[in-house]
């Protein structure tokens, strides 16, 4: 792909960027330092960077249960996101969503959900507004391949294509659902291949490669945004760690799988990419990771001191007329 260094250099910032606030929100869930779980997004990163890189400022996305990424890709401050996994007044949900829920309307982030499969009717219903509204806005639902056998996920999929709604389905294959292998609940080996069923485009995308999860998005979007209607990706990846934090000794997994993913990490990957085209060299490319991380317990320390929300703002949000 023709991308600019400024752009590449972006991409390996904001990966660098959502594994570093992750790898601290584990960190601070194991001190019991905040509230609730947190799933983490570590190894799945070139995909909301690729995919977020590919869309316009005032396009909508919707997210899941492992949606710091999704945040982060999309704009989303990490001031904010630690502050509301600390249950505090500043964080994006007042302190009333955590991990799980964080919404963002001005920056098109309708919001995660703990609820599996339940961004994509959300979705599908943000998109035909646009569509009525005659907006050029396009919508992208992430999800994971639990989802795909949820009947949220085939009801919007189905819908979308007789709408042909401006939406574009992305389906983050990490190869397991909670703490059982995809191959043992799902019934086809390429969830691509369910988007036959509603006449759109399937395409499968290596997950770990963030060029080529750019290069699909670029098209899928293009497609949405021109009256072509949907498309599903399915972008194959690996989660570097257990469904809730790093590891509760729940999943069991062969440690060679684990070794040969981790081999192809998307930061690596793309950060020897960079170094071979002369974008960067490794001593600046640390430079930029340490930087990052100093900024990360920046935040954190700022979020923890933030005021706690008032027994007031239990009334609040509670119902909105704001239209997105």
């Amino acid at each position: 792909m023709d991308l600019t260094n400024a752009t590449m250099l972006r991409m390996f910032e904001q990966m660098t960027r959502i594994r570093e606030f992750d790898e601290r929100a584990a960190l601070l869930m194991e001190q019991a330092r905040v509230h609730g779980s947190v799933h983490l997004y570590c190894g799945e990163e070139a995909i909301a960077v690729g995919v977020c890189e590919a869309l316009n400022q005032d396009d909508y996305i919707t997210s899941t249960h492992r949606g710091h990424g999704h945040l982060i890709a999309k704009g989303g401050d990490v001031e904010r996101m630690y502050a509301e996994l600390f249950a505090k007044a500043t964080g994006y949900n007042g302190g009333k969503g955590g991990s799980m829920h964080m919404a963002a309307l001005d920056l098109g982030i309708i919001g995660a959900n703990g609820i599996v499969a339940a961004g994509l009717p959300i979705g599908l219903g943000v998109a035909f507004a646009s569509q009525y509204q005659e907006n050029d806005r396009v919508t992208v639902c992430f999800f994971g391949d639990g989802a795909t056998n949820e009947g949220a996920f085939h009801e919007a999929m189905n819908m979308a294509s007789i709408l042909k709604a401006p939406m574009v389905f992305v389906c983050e294959n990490n190869g397991y659902g909670e703490w059982s292998k995809t191959e043992s609940q799902t019934s086809v080996t390429d969830i691509a291949d369910r988007a036959a069923s509603y006449s759109m485009p399937g395409t499968i995308v290596d997950g770990m490669d963030i060029a080529a999860v750019h290069e699909a998005a670029i098209e899928a979007i293009a497609r949405a945004r021109s009256g072509g209607g949907p498309s599903l990706l399915e972008c194959k990846t690996y989660r570097f760690y257990d469904h809730v934090g790093r590891d509760f000794g729940v999943l069991q997994r062969d440690p060679q799988e684990i070794a040969r993913w981790r081999a192809r990490d998307p930061i690596k990957l793309w950060r020897e990419e960079l170094i071979a085209q002369g974008v960067f060299d490794g001593k600046t490319a640390d430079e930029i990771t340490a930087a990052i991380a100093a900024s990360m317990e920046s935040a954190i320390a700022r979020a923890e001191q933030a005021p706690d929300p008032t027994p007031e703002a239990l009334y609040t949000d509670v119902y909105s007329e704001t239209q997105v």
